[in-house]
């Protein structure tokens, strides 16, 4: 896995793309770096790219998850492999830090988030939870696509204020799965 090689992270505007089935297969070498970093770590696929024939932006969401005590830890692996602290405006704060890179893999260069988040905790619950959600019910997926083809065709096309507008999706479904 040394041939992995994470790159700077060029950041774009928000895009529409169709499902692509290399982002699992390069997530899976993502992950394999990461937890060969330390076994502390666990990392773990979220977002669209990890939901089969899921449209969006493209990027690779990992969460990249550690018990207490090991922030430092995760951090170190995570720059040790070549990503970097989270640029633009509004950057995660560095008790709950976003890595980005790119990879170069299977003839394409990726763009790579990672997540570094607390085993077990709300966050890491709420993100699989919304992933598997997506996963098992494809009127939600479908619901999910058409929804991010909305913004954009609002012409929002900076990441950030699309991922803020996006949030009420994601927001209202975690509540809606949630309800015993």
């Amino acid at each position: 896995m040394n041939a992995l090689r994470i790159q700077p992270y060029e950041p774009g505007p928000a895009a529409f793309r169709v499902y692509d089935s290399r982002w699992p297969q390069v997530a899976a070498l993502l992950i394999e770096a990461i937890e060969s970093q330390d076994v502390r770590l666990r990392a773990e696929h979220i977002g669209s790219t990890s939901v089969p024939e899921c449209g969006g932006k493209g990027v690779i969401d990992l969460i990249v998850t550690y018990d207490g005590g090991d922030l430092e830890v995760a951090k170190s692996a995570l720059a040790k492999l070549g990503f970097h602290p989270q640029h633009g405006r509004e950057p995660f704060p560095e008790t709950r830090p976003m890595r980005e890179g790119s990879v170069e893999a299977l003839g394409t260069i990726f763009r790579i988030h990672a997540h570094v988040i607390v085993r077990d905790g709300d966050e890491h619950r709420g993100l699989i939870a919304f992933r598997d959600a997506l996963r098992s019910d494809q009127e939600l997926r479908m619901a999910y696509e058409s929804e991010k083809q909305r913004i954009l065709r609002a012409g929002v096309t900076d990441s950030l204020d699309y991922c803020h507008a996006k949030g009420e999706f994601i927001a209202s479904t975690l509540a809606a799965i949630s309800k015993p």
